[in-house]
């Protein structure tokens, strides 16, 4: 029975699938020398084989990798470069996937700046909350650089193509060697002397080892303690420093941190002047509607004629009083005379002439009612008042009972 086979595709995958399962492969950094070093100009792909003195491997770099690249890989040049090995299985070779590349003698600066890095953020130092807010309108910029150098030129001649008003206060320091990183921590301390209220801190393009003092770990501390807001400028688009991630805001160029730092003036005139014109406008059109109502009010009755219209308020004010005043005097009078007749029916119950007509008489002596019988005497004289005239009598007796 012949023995069971397997496709050379299928062999070729197995192999792939053992390589990308050891860890160990995953990702990891080999060293050598560069040979057959080739740049794929439609893909942006570098191939390439990685050798030693007894052997070589292939090699590629994916245009994505190859573009964050710092310097420009040759033949013969010593590299370390990191990736991830695997199997390409149409040739049935294995080879490295490169994802970075570095010259070799990088290596250890590389893995203490990823120290450095771990240890800040850890810290917190690279948060985004404790960045702050770059001030729209700087009245001076402390600018710490080199003062012989080109990135200190083109800081100055945008600031001041951009924005005249704002003052450039230089602070000169040594952006090279053993000795920048203190330079640089004594330029910062110097800044509040200046009364800055923005700072830029940086240099121009160079090697890895030309920048590595912004990478130095107590010049990141003191730029994250910093009050005064700190933009970071250090190289080129590609180059990345410690400085760059505690800064408050990170420049690809010394040119760019300049632009990032104040305001275009000719962009501010253009948007004075739109809100000027606006204003105007909005001025001019309140002042036409305010126009159009005194004109409408002017033309109004009260304003074209006014004795007319006053004339005929205060008459028909006064036709209003006077309803007024006859309703009240009728509503008074009838109140009156209700009253009169009810004092005039009182008056006419309490009558004497009323008891007279029913047969009484009001006797009087001398000109005097007589209430008793012992006011009078036999022979006085006296007169009976009735209810129709009136009698002179003469008493003849009297009975008290």
């Amino acid at each position: 029975m012949p023995p069971v086979s397997v496709t050379v595709r299928q062999l070729n995958a197995y192999i792939k699938s053992l390589l990308e399962g050891d860890s160990r492969l995953a990702c990891i950094s080999v060293s050598g020398e560069l040979s057959n070093f080739k740049c794929n100009f439609s893909s942006g792909h570098l191939y390439f084989v990685l050798k030693d003195e007894s052997a070589a491997i292939k090699c590629v770099m994916f245009r994505g990798n190859a573009s964050r690249l710092r310097f420009t890989p040759k033949d013969g040049m010593q590299v370390v470069c990191r990736g991830r090995i695997s199997l390409y299985e149409r040739d049935g070779a294995y080879q490295l996937y490169a994802e970075d590349m570095y010259p070799a003698g990088e290596g250890d600066l590389m893995a203490a700046l990823e120290r450095i890095k771990a240890r800040l953020e850890a810290e917190g130092l690279f948060s985004a909350d404790r960045k702050k807010p770059i001030p729209k309108f700087p009245k001076r910029v402390a600018v710490i650089t080199s003062e012989t150098g080109a990135a200190v030129r083109d800081i100055i001649n945008v600031l001041g193509r951009r924005y005249p008003l704002c003052e450039v206060a230089l602070c000169p320091a040594i952006v090279q060697g053993a000795a920048a990183p203190e330079s640089l921590i004594s330029a910062l301390d110097t800044v509040s002397e200046k009364g800055a209220d923005l700072v830029i801190i940086g240099r121009g393009g160079g090697s890895a080892e030309d920048l590595w003092c912004f990478n130095d770990e107590g010049l990141a501390r003191r730029i994250a303690a910093m009050e005064i807001p700190v933009i970071s400028a250090v190289g080129h688009e590609t180059d990345f420093t410690v400085c760059d991630f505690v800064s408050d805001l990170r420049a690809p160029t010394p040119s760019a941190a300049a632009e990032l730092a104040v305001p275009d003036i000719a962009e501010l005139k253009s948007r004075i002047a739109i809100c000027r014109s606006g204003i105007t406008a909005n001025l001019e059109k309140g002042l036409r509607l305010r126009e159009n109502g005194l004109a409408a009010i002017m033309a109004s009755p009260v304003f074209a004629r006014p004795a007319d219209t006053l004339l005929t308020k205060a008459t028909l004010h006064l036709d209003s009083l006077a309803t007024g005043l006859d309703g009240l005097m009728t509503d008074r009078l009838h109140i009156a005379e209700k009253g009169f007749l009810a004092t005039a029916a009182r008056l006419e119950a309490m009558s004497p002439l009323k008891t007279m007509l029913r047969g009484y008489a009001v006797v009087e002596k001398e000109g005097a009612n007589v209430r008793s019988v012992g006011n009078l005497n036999k022979g006085d004289s006296i007169t009976l008042r009735l209810a129709d005239g009136k009698a002179e009598c003469t008493v003849n007796n009297k009975i008290e009972e």
